[in-house]
């Protein structure tokens, strides 16, 4: 079948070869609890999250490379998935985070229907917003919490850094969608259990950019939540980069949050700059993964 699974719609039968995405089949690359999501979302036991491989974005800044850029992981079938998910709830998980998941929207939903009667926990689809609506309508009423990104207001960067022409417009549609499917933020003892929350990555040098997503926010909803992260930093790829070859500093961070409040958003969450280092990249050793597949 031809993949049209994202707004590039690359139309390559993922059961003979990769698509732009660079995956073929539904594979997982890491399955644990990750605490350091936004305290609505991580909360005491942490979430629940299912890292999916490749991405049909090309981040050059991108932290998670070793899974985003490359077939890494394991292939498995949505039985699998769905067994998952339930084994993470097992866990005691906050949620079921499901991470970098555009590329196997068909296969999440199809899994969803079979399984979701029987999670208690919500769902988080958690992506870097680069979704077609059309693929977004097969989710509703399936997903609780759409955690998206939207990166850039400015296309060029869009296409320089990431490689995704019409960026903005893809991202800002998509965000729309959510919002239809999960209009009000609902929180049960501090944890987000139905809702939107979009992040947005402050890059260095880059701060007109952020300006333009928060002015595109607030005019869209002045009491959306909005995730401003500092958690940037240079990867190998970028280290001779004029701008994004350095870390953020702290007078940028705080500029962007001061902005944050001038623009009119009410509600945001914010980050420490010690968040930005490797040492919160996630483990992606593969015995890992083998260990919870055994379990399952």
């Amino acid at each position: 079948m031809e993949c049209s699974f994202c707004p590039r719609k690359c139309k390559v039968n993922r059961a003979d070869k990769e698509g732009f995405c660079r995956v073929k089949g539904l594979t997982v690359a890491r399955v644990g609890i990750h605490e350091w999501e936004e305290p609505c979302i991580s909360g005491t036991h942490g979430s629940g999250t299912i890292f999916f491989s490749g991405c049909n974005m090309r981040c050059v800044f991108c932290q998670n490379d070793a899974i985003s850029r490359t077939n890494y992981g394991r292939e498995i079938s949505t039985e699998t998935l769905g067994k998952l998910m339930l084994y993470q709830q097992n866990t005691g998980a906050e949620n079921i985070n499901l991470v970098s998941p555009t590329q196997f929207v068909g296969q999440i939903a199809e899994t969803l229907e079979k399984y979701k009667s029987q999670i208690k926990i919500p769902i988080v689809y958690n992506s870097n917003g680069y979704e077609s609506v059309e693929q977004l309508r097969r989710l509703s009423g399936l997903v609780d919490v759409y955690l998206p990104d939207l990166k850039y207001a400015d296309n060029s960067l869009a296409v320089e850094y990431s490689s995704a022409p019409h960026y903005f417009e893809v991202a800002a549609a998509a965000i729309a969608e959510m919002k239809r499917q999960r209009p009000k933020n609902v929180f049960v003892n501090g944890m987000l259990r139905r809702g939107v929350i979009v992040r947005h990555l402050v890059l260095p040098g880059n701060l007109a950019n952020s300006r333009r997503v928060l002015d595109y926010l607030a005019s869209f909803d002045r009491n959306i939540y909005v995730s401003l992260m500092a958690q940037y930093f240079p990867t190998k790829d970028v280290k001779a980069h004029p701008l994004l070859g350095k870390t953020l500093t702290q007078d940028e961070y705080d500029e962007i949050c001061s902005y944050f409040k001038q623009c009119g958003l009410h509600n945001g969450y914010f980050q420490e700059l010690s968040s930005n280092s490797e040492s919160y990249v996630p483990d992606w050793s593969i015995d890992r993964l083998d260990k919870v597949l055994s379990e399952i």
